[in-house]
């Protein structure tokens, strides 16, 4: 079945190339803003300018946080104290009890992503239970158990302040830490097989990355779909846990090469759609795993972004090419609530089942850092602050 993506050619000229990267990395994995920012070019990647208030100490408490002073490593995650003021008009005041750890959060320490302060704190998933609230707010009360993704970063704290309206309420039945394992890797899912792609029965999928934060979800939905599954992963035991969340054939990809694999299981077809989350490593080969008219969906870059003009193969095949952000599905808050409501229906149904397998205390971010870059973690990373 042809993947049904209305999306034309992307056909790139040379002086669009500057234009495409910065697409690309801006649109990153779940990458999502509601201040305006600013976007230039730097050697070193992009500086996004975001709007920050001031805190006046006389309304301000001391929390715990991570901050970043300097890009670089893990080693410039720093356990610090921090002032929180009060939630002004439109706003309420959280505090966290689960913080997802989220690939975009890598891209922001080593200054892919710039934030426009320089110190900040890094995070964009959290759920926590509302402790405050500021003027003019309403369907929000003290004691509120919450989840808000993307916006506004900052989410390595004990406390947080954001807008009312990016609040979403966490049903009871969903613990805390695992809200904060699902919840923007699950809505990320949605998204990307729902309405970017509607993945559809019948069709072949490749996931790349199938035993990762937002792969393995993936690879669940994509099965309850009706899709047949690939999944590609770094290990014998990713193996079993991506045959576990649905797919139906696993690729061990430093034993093997995928392209080989995927023509020798489609019996040279080609998949319908690719889901790539790895970016230069994996870039062309997931073209070449397309079938004619196929749809190549780019959601991240953990090895670093394609430097290759993709339009002769693009041509070749009359294939799509598709770099979507969360983002553009969560402008308003219904989108919000409603990509976050079909998350939280299908954990209730079983069709997403939450892999919790790895939790840190807030202070050893920098440890749980390293051991994502080094993929020795597998589904969903949880930051637990003290007392929580």
């Amino acid at each position: 079945m042809m993947c049904k993506c209305n999306m034309g050619l992307l056909k790139l000229t040379n002086h669009r190339l500057l234009q495409r990267s910065l697409t690309w990395a801006c649109s990153s994995l779940n990458f999502l803003h509601t201040f305006p920012i600013q976007i230039s070019p730097s050697p070193l990647g992009l500086h996004i300018k975001v709007a920050v208030r001031s805190t006046s100490s006389s309304a301000s408490n001391m929390v715990k946080a991570i901050r970043i002073h300097e890009f670089g490593g893990p080693e410039v995650l720093k356990w610090e104290d921090v002032e929180i003021g009060e939630p002004r008009y439109g706003e309420i005041k959280v505090k966290n009890k689960a913080i997802g750890l989220n690939f975009i959060d890598v891209y922001f320490r080593k200054g892919l992503f710039r934030a426009s302060t320089m110190p900040f704190i890094p995070g964009m998933e959290a759920v926590g239970v509302v402790i405050a609230v500021g003027p003019g707010i309403t369907g929000r009360k003290v004691g509120d158990l919450v989840a808000y993704v993307l916006s506004p970063m900052g989410t390595y704290a004990e406390e947080q302040i954001l807008p009312a309206e990016r609040a979403i309420p966490v049903p009871p039945s969903i613990d805390p830490v695992i809200g904060a394992a699902i919840m923007l890797k699950g809505m990320s899912a949605q998204f990307l097989v729902c309405q970017s792609v509607k993945v559809q029965p019948g069709q072949t999928v490749l996931v790349h990355a199938a035993a990762g934060g937002v792969g393995y979800l993936l690879c669940q939905w994509a099965n309850a779909l009706g899709a047949t599954v690939i999944g590609t992963v770094s290990s014998e035991e990713k193996a079993v846990q991506a045959k576990e969340d649905g797919c139906q054939h696993v690729i061990l990809y430093k034993h093997e090469d995928f392209v080989t694999r995927v023509n020798e299981i489609t019996s040279g077809r080609g998949v319908d759609v690719v889901y790539d989350s790895v970016g230069k490593d994996t870039f062309e080969g997931s073209l070449a795993c397309l079938k004619v008219g196929g749809c190549m969906v780019n959601f991240g870059e953990t090895s670093g972004m394609p430097d290759s003009d993709p339009s002769s193969a693009l041509a070749a095949k009359s294939l799509v090419l598709k770099r979507p952000n969360l983002y553009q599905y969560t402008k308003t808050r219904e989108e919000l609530l409603h990509i976050a409501s079909e998350v939280f229906t299908n954990v209730a149904s079983g069709v997403l089942r939450p892999r919790l397998n790895h939790t840190y205390p807030l202070f050893q971010a920098a440890q749980a850092h390293s051991d994502l870059e080094t993929r020795k973690t597998s589904g969903s990373v949880v930051l637990i602050p003290n007392g929580s």
